[in-house]
């Protein structure tokens, strides 16, 4: 069941391959991220010192559950995966050009779990051809609607 989906993913590259990977959250973390108070769109993945980390996703405190806390909204939270898929997400990242980003926050058997997608950058025409195919697509759904009336 997912939380948050970061849709401009999608726009802006090209999904190669997927990990599922848990995180490092504080308490009223997670608290707000069940109440819906999370964003992933400014946020990507970096690889710091052997360990992959989501930087830049914004997690809004709660009044009720961060009373005795000075929240951070916006903080650097450590990624955990297999150090076998960390070994294998470094070497891409760094000989084959591609990038790492979040796709989306879900809940797996009660825990708080991050889709990232190993992914390369689309060029102004790839995303431009999205766009046709989807528009085009659209079109052909129409039809096929006003043509069962």
């Amino acid at each position: 069941m997912s939380i948050i989906d970061n849709k401009k993913v999608f726009h802006d590259y090209f999904i190669e391959e997927r990990f599922e990977a848990g995180m490092e959250l504080h308490g009223w973390e997670v608290k707000s991220i069940r109440a819906g108070r999370a964003n992933l769109k400014e946020s990507y993945v970096i690889i710091r010192n052997g360990e992959i980390y989501l930087f830049g996703a914004h997690i809004s405190a709660l009044l009720s559950a961060s009373s005795h806390v000075h929240p951070e909204a916006v903080r650097t939270r450590k990624l955990l995966l297999h150090a076998e898929e960390i070994r294998k997400l470094i070497i891409k990242v760094e000989r084959s050009g591609y990038t790492l980003v979040p796709i989306n926050l879900h809940y797996l058997r009660g825990r708080i779990k991050c889709e990232i997608g190993l992914a390369k950058g689309k060029k102004q025409h790839d995303k431009r051809d999205t766009e046709r195919q989807r528009d085009g697509e659209r079109e052909v759904q129409a039809a096929m609607k006003q043509h069962r009336r």
